[in-house]
């Protein structure tokens, strides 16, 4: 980590009261470790609206007896495997699985390739989980 930096806020009481109890709920040690968690998924926001370069996972649910449905999948990811750096499949039932596909490249790219995944008829449920790439 670089040279730390000081600097005051001011906050009316409510809204300090509010924060310290975020603090508490999520057991951060600090409010300056909160307040650099916040700012970081800030600056995470801005890189995923300017189609700055992100990492984390593309996850979803779907029903692998849909018709074709796996095939369409397998050839979406091909389609974008310069942003796919693995995935985990688990069977949830005997018709539902879970795939974890972790990714990392230009923000823009990875929100089409779950837009991509979404679009398919026996997808249940697609989620992002988007931080900076720690470039």
């Amino acid at each position: 980590m670089g040279a730390l930096y000081r600097f005051g806020v001011s906050l009316e009481k409510e809204l300090i009261d509010e924060f310290d109890a975020h603090v508490r709920e999520r057991n951060y040690p600090n409010r300056s470790e909160a307040i650099r968690d916040l700012i970081r998924q800030e600056l995470t926001k801005r890189e995923w609206a300017t189609g700055g370069v992100v990492a984390g996972a593309v996850v979803m649910t779907y029903d692998h007896h849909k018709r074709e449905l796996v095939n369409k999948l397998l050839d979406v990811q091909h389609d974008y495997q310069d942003c796919i750096i693995s995935t985990q499949h688990v069977h949830l039932d005997h018709h539902h699985c879970l795939e974890i596909i972790a990714v990392r490249g230009n923000a823009r790219d990875i929100e089409r390739l779950a837009g991509s995944i979404k679009s398919y008829m026996g997808v249940k449920q697609v989620s992002m989980s988007l931080s900076m790439a720690g470039e």
